[in-house]
């Protein structure tokens, strides 16, 4: 959490946020980025021992500083049996750590990310409906990794590349889909390539 403080005080203000858990940490963010070219700022302050009742203190020391223009919650794997025991007790946690964000930021874009679910569990299923529930209910987007999907990650980085190069897009009047960004960070090594 200390290195956290001391790294916000390099880093530039209005990037990317990845706000996760333990599996979250090691997402290669630097690679991803030389990969498809992403010329935002992007920061990763996911921790360890991560539960949505922590995670508004947790976002006020490690991210609030950031002052991010998006955060990618991926927040709630650990409180499945809060969740099951009393979906108000866990709604009313995120629902304070979603307040927070927009105390400190009103026009922070922020998308809440399903967890993967490719064995199809009943409680993560539960997770996951639950969340997208409280980013309908809180105007914040939803994303789904849940299920694993082909994807050709060479092929769609060609094609950015030429979309870009022929200048039918303009990145610095866009802002990237949050959908496509989840799906490149939270699954790069989740897809069913195809050559």
């Amino acid at each position: 959490m200390k290195d956290y403080k001391l790294l916000n005080e390099l880093a530039k203000q209005g990037g990317t946020v990845i706000f996760g858990g333990e599996e979250d940490l090691n997402i290669p963010l630097c690679e991803l980025k030389q990969a498809f070219s992403l010329k935002e700022n992007y920061y990763n302050r996911s921790a360890e021992n991560i539960s949505i009742s922590n995670a508004t203190d947790i976002y006020a020391l490690n991210i609030a500083d950031l002052n991010p223009e998006t955060i990618l919650l991926h927040i709630g794997d650990a409180d499945i049996e809060m969740l099951l025991k009393s979906t108000e007790e866990f709604s009313s946690n995120y629902r304070r750590l979603i307040s927070r964000i927009r105390k400190d930021n009103k026009k922070c874009r922020i998308a809440i990310v399903s967890f993967k679910n490719f064995n199809t569990d009943s409680n993560i299923e539960k997770l996951n409906k639950h969340l997208k529930y409280i980013a309908d209910s809180e105007k914040c987007e939803f994303c789904d990794i849940s299920q694993k999907k082909v994807w050709n990650p060479k092929q769609t980085q060609d094609v950015v590349s030429f979309v870009y190069d022929i200048g039918f897009v303009h990145p610095l009047k866009n802002k990237r889909p949050l959908n496509n960004l989840v799906r490149l960070l939270f699954c790069v090594n989740d897809y069913s390539y195809t050559r």
